[in-house]
């Protein structure tokens, strides 16, 4: 069975994934987050945060993991200045359907990542299919598993995020598997890696693994070319469904 807990009143930030007894989502520690205000840095305290309507750039980690969501039976709402975000969670044995429904003018362009952050071994490594384009900070776009990215440990006092292009679906193998599928037609959809083995912040740096399933094919929605954002069309409304099992 799995289970999700969440945190409508800091950014709706998931803060437990637990599944067969296994607590997989990774935390630290800050009193920063419980201040934050729209526009602030991005206060890093791990779990699952919605970044939208870009994950890079600004504001930095988008615009929902700053505000209040609004807790109703069954989901959870947030609205920003140009959008408003809906939020269904189902659980359904050992898997957790997540729904999304975007409200935006016509044309309104954007990046969404579930800003995953687990709680892995250094010999974890990350499932995806062989070959697929690999944006890599520093070196463009390479075929994964990108020099060996795939392998998320041990600590080597690196930091380096990488967008798996066009790639609905990715496993984490820990000893047991923790799979995300990504499904929005007519949309853009990737995964996100975040792979922090000691390498960041400088001065005070720690681990963290993201793996975050997204729309879009670019970290900063400013950098989006033709085709690397997601876009709302003329009905207004964009859906997608996220299953993590």
């Amino acid at each position: 069975m799995v289970s999700v807990s969440v945190d409508p009143a800091h950014g709706g930030r998931w803060t437990s994934l637990v599944s067969g007894g296994r607590e997989w989502l990774w935390s630290r520690p800050s009193p920063a987050r419980f201040a934050v205000a729209p526009g602030d840095t991005f206060v890093d305290v791990g779990g699952v945060e919605e970044c939208l309507p870009t994950v890079r750039g600004v504001p930095d980690h988008g615009d929902v993991w700053s505000r209040p969501w609004t807790a109703l039976p069954g989901e959870a709402r947030v609205s920003a200045p140009d959008f408003a975000l809906r939020r269904t969670i189902r659980t359904d044995g050992d898997a957790v359907h997540v729904g999304y429904t975007l409200r935006a003018a016509p044309g309104f362009r954007f990046v969404w990542a579930a800003h995953a952050l687990l709680d892995v071994s250094a010999s974890a490594r990350l499932a995806a299919p062989a070959g697929t384009p690999t944006l890599v900070d520093g070196a463009g776009v390479v075929a994964w598993p990108a020099g060996g990215l795939d392998r998320l440990g041990p600590d080597d006092g690196t930091a380096v995020g990488a967008v798996l292009r066009d790639c609905p679906a990715v496993t984490v193998d820990d000893g047991e598997r923790l799979s995300f599928t990504l499904h929005a037609p007519d949309q853009p959809v990737s995964v996100a890696l975040w792979r922090n083995l000691g390498g960041w912040p400088e001065g005070d740096p720690y681990r963290s693994i993201g793996v975050e399933p997204m729309l879009g094919r670019v970290f900063d929605l400013a950098e989006a070319g033709p085709g690397d954002a997601a876009v709302v069309f003329g009905s207004g409304v964009a859906r997608w469904m996220l299953t993590i099992s």
